[in-house]
């Protein structure tokens, strides 16, 4: 599926991965994660994808998103947007589709393979446009929950599904491992987390 002398470049969607993740019982180790790609060819590029709530300085998210800036990943995020719907219900939404597409295409020249940690069908006519340039694309997700995480659509446009649950031994943690996390100091709001 790989080969050592592809130049690799990851798209993780942050949400779709930590939902499939948690749905198979495992927090994704971050460190572990770009060392296993790392030895399947030249990582060229690891890129993050988070929505973040405006109104929160230190965010649940906010140690793994500085820890991953820190520690080799390109993080892109954006402001929740917050509204209500027609039945006067406050709703959020951080949908970070359209920067992965583009960060996606922008790159495809430089890399053989793409690999899309992501299970929403909305990226099938990505997969279907990085391969139109020559490109091998690999999706991670998962089958092995119910309902499957993974858009049959985008299973069957990849030249490779990698089923999430069989890196769990390579990529992935007990949730019980999870550090505890204090509400940082100004000493410490700048430090990079231990994640």
């Amino acid at each position: 599926m790989f080969d050592p002398r592809e130049k690799i470049a990851l798209f993780i969607d942050g949400a779709n991965l930590y939902s499939a993740a948690r749905s198979l019982g495992f927090d994704i180790d971050y460190k572990r994660l770009l060392a296993v790609f790392g030895r399947k060819g030249y990582l060229l590029r690891a890129y993050y994808y988070t929505a973040l709530a405006e109104d929160q300085e230190f965010s649940t998210l906010r140690p793994l998103i500085d820890w991953l800036d820190y520690n080799g990943y390109t993080v892109v995020t954006k402001p929740l947007k917050e509204f209500y719907d027609q039945s006067g219900r406050r709703k959020v939404k951080g949908n970070m589709d359209i920067e992965l597409v583009i960060d996606a295409m922008e790159i495809a020249e430089q890399v053989d393979h793409v690999v899309l940690f992501s299970g929403d069908g909305d990226f099938r006519r990505l997969a279907e446009a990085v391969q139109r340039k020559g490109k091998k694309v690999s999706v991670v997700s998962t089958l092995q929950t119910q309902p499957p995480m993974i858009a049959d659509d985008l299973r069957r446009q990849a030249d490779h599904f990698i089923e999430l649950a069989d890196l769990q031994s390579d990529i992935g943690r007990d949730p019980s491992e999870r550090p505890t996390r204090e509400r940082p100091t100004s000493e410490t709001r700048h430090a990079p987390a231990n994640i």
